[in-house]
């Protein structure tokens, strides 16, 4: 599948704009610095002026951190989506939220896809860390249990990961992409808790609520690590 970028129309535009200013402006103070530097770097090709091309980033990509979009038509198999993450493609859709859903869709769109997620794949460290994420879930994507812990880790660090930086802030996409849940977790009515590994793969998730708990990550190189230990941990298992 391909992005039909002309057939994007003034409204879809209005709506990227609105949506990007809006949130990069909240995200000044609770974004973290990772992520906000990341949206800064990729300015030339991310920005609220412009819908995102996504061939224009694709070009960005191969001169930093080699990703590339991949066109899916919303949600697809869990298998599929490690192989494309090992491969250094992220999954995105194409359609954008219209002008009466601005803060809440069911499921995922291209502003939450492209505003949320994309900005990290080019930093090396998270760069790293998503594309071991999808090797170890192409190498145990017959084990349901490991699976369910891959699902975890993903939801409570990429989806919805924070990160101490002087103080609490979010990196995680569904955070980033949401004005009200990076709002939410400013206010800090929610658990705060150490990051750790084991906790985060035992814990269940809800997808149909604001979020309650989050894990306190303190570097992108504590979240590469985990990812490397959850490696050992599954080959030492395998004997």
């Amino acid at each position: 599948m391909k992005q039909s970028f002309n057939n994007y129309t003034a409204a879809d535009r209005e709506v990227w704009k609105i949506l990007f200013g809006r949130q990069k402006l909240n995200l000044e103070t609770k974004g973290s610095k990772a992520y906000t530097e990341s949206l800064l770097r990729m300015s030339p090709v991310l920005n609220a002026e412009h819908l995102p091309n996504f061939d224009l980033i694709g070009k960005w990509f191969k001169e930093h951190t080699g990703w590339s979009i991949a066109v899916v038509p919303g949600l697809i198999p869990v298998d599929e989506f490690f192989e494309h993450l090992a491969h250094k493609r992220f999954c995105s859709s194409t359609w954008l939220r219209n002008i009466k859903n601005l803060d809440y869709l069911e499921e995922p769109d291209m502003f939450h896809d492209i505003f949320g997620h994309i900005p990290l794949l080019s930093d090396p460290v998270f760069s790293s860390f998503m594309q071991q994420f999808g090797k170890l879930g192409v190498q145990h994507a017959n084990k349901k249990e490991v699976v369910i812990q891959l699902q975890r880790l993903y939801w409570f660090t990429i989806e919805f990961g924070v990160i101490h930086e002087e103080k609490i802030r979010s990196y995680g996409a569904g955070i980033m992409s949401s004005f009200g849940e990076t709002n939410h977790v400013e206010a800090g009515h929610v658990e705060f808790l150490p990051f750790s590994l084991e906790e985060i793969i035992e814990t269940d998730f809800r997808t149909d609520s604001v979020q309650q708990k989050y894990f306190i990550l303190q570097s992108f190189d504590q979240l590469f690590g985990s990812i490397m230990e959850f490696d050992r941990r599954l080959t030492l298992r395998s004997y």
